[in-house]
């Protein structure tokens, strides 16, 4: 095998080390809801306290996610990269030795702090050491795949895992998984990092940003129950907005900032960002609501409702590999717009859910559809997310369509959630849950056609097209060290 060969060749085995510690990223954002009923009585959780086991992940995930893509520019990318793998892995191992609701919660919130440090680190590894064009379309598009199907796979895997071994190990299959990730690492990744002479980091801004955005995630996972009109709410909303502003100030006057506001003149990356969070909003909350549809209302256990998830993960992971195709030749631009078209249809198939239905009439024909429509939509907002960003600036662009699609889906699901919540109230009769359903799927279609309207809007054809050009170059071969 040539030097060339065993350059690609190892170039794709790297991907496929990312992709397997992406994937237990998204995976450990769904895998535990099938779990919660056992855990809450294993540990003894209050009702109330219970949702904060996926909400301590999703907080610090959402709120670290920005501040880890910088520090992986700044410090070296493989480097976040293994540390957030063994964060990850440890917080997972001391999930599932936990006694008391509070060290689970604690557990999980470390969690999302490794995973808000490897993602991003991995992401920009990905668009670093791929060549800008058709190579980097085909390994987004494995990327978009495994992302896009972990939600899907988590739920699968976790009425598995609960109902066979114990809900421990929803936690504990993370541990081998990350510890031998990062010990083989260093053997298939190069090391890279921003080569700016300016090696200040920005302190006062990391904290206000992180600090800002965790507060906003908190508040909106949190609103339901205290209510979107409390004083709470009002308050941590206010506080939010207030250190969200201070980061922009202070952005401005830094000479290293966190953040260079110059990224946001690319409207196409800014347009993607937007996007992603539209998209989020919509389809994160879609795994939500199909769950509790198909065991309340259609008495499914948890395994049946596992495994009714496995036709929209096949087919997202074969929508993704057709998208990563088609951008190299048509441009992001018309793939992400059929995309955003595709979810809102499935969405508002889904609306027409019914009290007697089935898995063949209600739930098989809307799932391929929007599966798709993930598909298709997951890999061009990506590549545009990252469209003409420097090498230097890629973990920061990573943490930004991150960030975005996090933040998306926990707005998305708080306000789908108030608005199931107000048809439904305390009720539990399936014919009242139906229509709570219902009006949440038709809102999140809504959701989507705004995402529709801004792919049309902000992002630039001339981006899109120029991205054809760079496809139908020949592949030039990066150093892999």
């Amino acid at each position: 095998m040539t030097e060339t060969a065993v350059a690609i060749q190892r170039r794709w085995i790297a991907l496929a080390l990312l992709c397997v510690a992406q994937f237990v990223v998204v995976l450990d954002a769904s895998i535990v809801n099938v779990a919660l009923p056992t855990i809450g009585r294993a540990l003894h959780f209050s009702e109330s306290s219970l949702p904060w086991v996926v909400n301590a992940y999703v907080l610090t995930f959402g709120g670290f996610l920005l501040l880890g893509g910088r520090v992986a520019d700044l410090i070296g990318r493989r480097r976040v990269f293994m540390a957030g793998l063994v964060l990850f892995a440890l917080a997972s191992l001391f999930g599932g030795l936990a006694s008391t609701s509070a060290q689970l919660i604690a557990a999980r919130a470390v969690q999302g702090v490794g995973a808000a440090m490897l993602s991003p680190a991995a992401l920009s590894i990905v668009t670093t050491t791929f060549r800008d064009g058709a190579e980097r379309n085909r390994a987004l598009g494995v990327w978009g795949a495994v992302a896009g199907s972990g939600g899907a796979a988590g739920v699968l895997l976790g009425g598995a895992l609960t109902q066979g071994p114990g809900w421990e190990w929803v936690f504990w299959v993370n541990v081998p998984i990350g510890l031998i990730a990062a010990a083989i690492a260093p053997s298939l990744i190069a090391e890279s990092r921003s080569e700016s002479e300016t090696r200040h980091f920005d302190f006062a801004g990391a904290v206000s940003v992180t600090g800002g955005l965790s507060l906003l995630v908190y508040a909106l996972v949190d609103a339901n129950g205290a209510g979107w009109g409390s004083a709470q709410t009002i308050l941590l909303l206010g506080l939010s907005a207030a250190l969200l502003g201070a980061f922009a100030v202070i952005e401005r006057r830094s000479r290293a900032p966190l953040v260079p506001f110059s990224i946001f003149g690319l409207r196409t990356v800014s347009g993607a960002n937007v996007v992603g969070l539209l998209t989020g909003a919509s389809l994160f909350s879609m795994f939500f609501f199909i769950s509790l549809y198909m065991q309340q209302v259609l008495g499914y256990d948890a395994i049946k409702a596992g495994l009714s998830y496995l036709p929209l993960a096949v087919s997202i992971i074969l929508a993704a590999g057709i998208a990563s195709q088609l951008v190299t030749r048509v441009g992001f631009k018309p793939v992400l717009a059929a995309g955003m078209a595709l979810i809102a249809g499935g969405l508002l198939w889904f609306s027409q859910i019914t009290v007697h239905g089935s898995y063949l009439g209600d739930i098989l024909g809307p799932s391929l559809l929007a599966a798709v429509g993930l598909g298709f939509a997951f890999v061009p907002v990506t590549i545009a997310a990252v469209a003409g960003v420097e090498d230097h600036e890629q973990g920061l662009a990573s943490g930004m369509i991150n960030t975005a699609q996090q933040v998306g889906g926990a707005l998305g699901l708080a306000v789908l959630a108030a608005i199931s919540t107000s048809v439904i109230g305390s009720s539990h009769d399936p014919a009242i849950l139906t229509r709570g359903f219902h009006s949440a799927f038709l809102a999140g279609a809504g959701i989507a056609v705004l995402g529709l309207l801004a792919t049309v809007s902000l992002i630039r054809n001339r981006d899109s097209r120029a991205h054809t050009q760079l496809g139908r170059l020949p592949v030039e071969q990066p150093a892999v060290g």
